[in-house]
C-alpha cells in the first residue's frame, strides 16, 4: 500500500477535523476522551496560528477541511540535547570498538584533523535539515569548546542560528572538562567570553569515574560563578559512566543552593545514579528536585555505549532514574544526543524515533498519560521557549500530523507518512540524502 498523502491547503484558513491530541498537552481544554491518554478535537488554523481547539464539529462556518481521520496531532517536538558538531562523521571516523573511550579518542582525532568551518557548516546544516523534515522545532546542541576549536565553531553556531530562525530554534552549550576552570584559567575566561558573546550556555563534563572532591567542587564553583556573572544558564554532562563512584549530580544540586544560582540548570545522562542503592538514589532525587534542576536522559546513545565489552552481552541499560525523577516533580526530558558519530552510530534527529525508543527502553508505557511532555512541553520550558512544544489556542500552527490513532500505533511503526506544518503551511518531509555529505566527508 502506498504511503498516505496529506492534502494541506495552501490557504490561510482551514480546519483539521477528527484529530486526537495527547491529554498531557491539552491543559485547560474540555474535550471528549478518545482513550489511550488522548482527546478528540477539531483545530482551526488561521494565518499560521491555532485559532481554536474545540470538540469535534464545534467549529462552524464554510471552511476548507483536512480530515485527520482520528490521527494524532502533536506540536513540533523539542530536542534538548544533541551534538551537531560531531554529527555524521561515522563514515570518516567510526568507533573502533563501540566503547565510550573508543568514541572519545575517535572524535578527538577527527576534530583535530577535519573540523574547520566548511566541514562543520556542511554537517550541521545537513543535521538541521534532517531534524526539520522530521518535525523538530527546537534543538539544543553541545559544542566541543577546547582550545582553538571554540573560536572556529561558536561564530558558526551564531551563523546557523540566524540562518535557521523561523524554522528551528537553535541553542548551544559549551562542552569541556570542568577542571579546565582550574587547570587553564586563561582559556576558561576566554571561553566564557566567547559563549557570552554568541548567546550561548555554559556547561561542562564532570569527572566520569571519580568521587566528588575538593577539586571537582572548586571547578564547579568557578563555572557557576562565571555563569552568574555573565547571565548564562548551565547544562552539564553528568556521571556518564558505569562507575559506582561517579556522583556529581548531587554535588551540582548542592552547588545551586550554595551559590544561590538563579539561572536554569540541566543535567544530562546521570547514568551512574542507576547503580546507587535505593536510599542514596532517593536522597539524590530529592536533592535534585529541591534545587530546581532539570534532567535529560539519552537512552539510545547510552544503551549503545554502556555495558559494552567485546564478546559479552551488556548487563545494564545505562539510563538514569526517569520514573523516580518524574514522580518527585523534576522536569524530565529525553533527547537524541549523538547522531551517526563515534558516540552513537545511528539516528537521524527524529524525535518520534526518540520517543518510540524511550517508551520501550524506559518502560514508560504503563505509568500514566504524562509522558508525551518529555519530548515537547517540558524541554521547551527548560529552553525558555514560550510557544514551542504545546497545543494552545493562539500558538503558531507548528504541528506534526500522524496517521497513528493511538500511542500503540505511534510506537509500533516509524510514522514515515507524517505531515509537518510550520506556521500552518506544509513542509517537505523528505530527509536530505546522505550522498550530499560525500564531498564534505571526503567519501567517493
Amino acid at each position: 500500500m502506498a504511503a498516505y498523502t496529506w492534502k494541506i491547503p495552501a490557504e490561510d484558513e482551514y480546519v483539521l477535523s477528527g484529530a486526537r491530541i495527547p491529554l498531557a498537552l491539552a491543559d485547560g481544554l474540555t474535550l471528549p476522551v478518545a482513550g489511550d491518554g488522548l482527546l478528540a478535537c477539531d483545530m482551526l488554523v488561521e494565518k499560521g496560528r491555532l485559532a481554536a481547539i474545540a470538540p469535534p464539529g464545534a467549529i462552524g462556518g464554510a471552511r476548507l477541511n483536512v480530515d485527520c481521520d482520528g490521527g494524532l496531532v502533536l506540536p513540533r517536538l523539542v530536542d534538548l540535547h544533541t551534538h551537531l558538531d560531531k554529527g555524521h562523521i561515522w563514515s570518516r571516523q567510526p568507533n573502533p570498538d563501540g566503547t565510550h573511550w573508543g568514541a572519545r579518542t575517535s572524535v578527538m582525532a577527527d576534530r583535530e584533523a577535519n573540523w574547520n568551518a566548511q566541514d562543520l557548516r556542511a554537517r550541521m546544516d545537513f543535521a538541521l535539515r534532517c531534524a526539520y523534515a522530521h518535525g523538530t522545532g527546537a534543538i539544543r546542541t553541545h559544542i566541543d569548546s577546547l582550545g582553538k576549536q571554540a573560536a572556529i565553531t561558536w561564530p558558526l553556531v551564531a551563523e546557523m542560528r540566524e540562518l535557521w530562525k523561523g524554522r528551528v530554534d537553535l541553542q548551544a552549550v559549551a562542552l569541556f572538562p570542568i577542571d579546565l576552570a582550574l587547570t587553564d584559567p586563561e582559556q576558561f575566561r576566554a571561553l566564557v567570553a566567547i559563549v557570552a558573546a554568541n548567546g550561548g550556555i555554559m556547561g561542562g563534563m564532570t569527572f566520569l569515574g571519580g568521587k566528588p572532591d575538593e577539586r571537582s567542587g572548586a571547578a564547579l564553583r568557578h563555572i557557576f560563578e562565571a555563569a552568574a556573572a555573565n547571565g548564562l544558564d548551565l547544562d552539564f554532562h553528568v556521571d556518564e559512566s558505569d562507575s559506582a563512584d561517579a556522583r556529581s549530580l548531587g554535588e551540582i544540586a548542592g552547588m545551586i543552593e550554595a551559590t544561590r544560582f538563579k539561572g536554569r540548570v540541566v543535567a544530562g545522562h546521570c547514568c551512574s545514579l542507576a547503580l546507587a542503592d535505593e536510599a542514596e538514589a532517593a536522597a539524590t532525587v530529592a536533592k535534585v528536585v529541591d534545587s530546581g534542576m532539570a534532567i535529560v536522559s539519552l537512552p539510545m546513545c547510552n544503551m549503545y555505549l554502556m555495558g559494552r565489552t567485546q564478546g559479552r552481552t551488556p548487563r545494564w541499560r545505562g539510563v538514569t532514574l526517569v520514573h523516580e525523577f518524574a514522580a518527585a516533580g523534576a522536569p524530565v526530558s529525553v533527547a537524541s544526543d549523538n547522531t551517526r558519530d563515534p558516540f552513537y552510530a545511528y539516528g537521524d534527529l527524529d524525535m518520534i524515533e526518540v520517543y518510540r525508543e524511550a517508551v520501550r527502553i524506559l518502560q514508560i508505557d504503563h505509568s500514566g498519560p504524562q509522558w508525551p511532555r518529555i519530548v515537547s512541553s517540558t524541554p521547551a520550558s527548560v529552553m525558555g521557549l514560550k510557544e514551542s512544544g504545546t497545543l494552545r489556542a493562539g500558538d503558531p500552527a507548528d504541528l506534526i500530523l500522524l496517521r497513528a490513532r493511538s500511542f500503540n500505533e505511534l510506537v509500533s511503526r516509524p510514522q514515515n507518512d507524517r505531515a509537518v506544518l510550520v506556521n500552518g503551511k506544509s513542509i517537505d518531509t523528505t530527509p536530505p540524502d546522505y550522498r550530499e555529505l560525500d564531498a564534505a566527508l571526503g567519501a567517493g
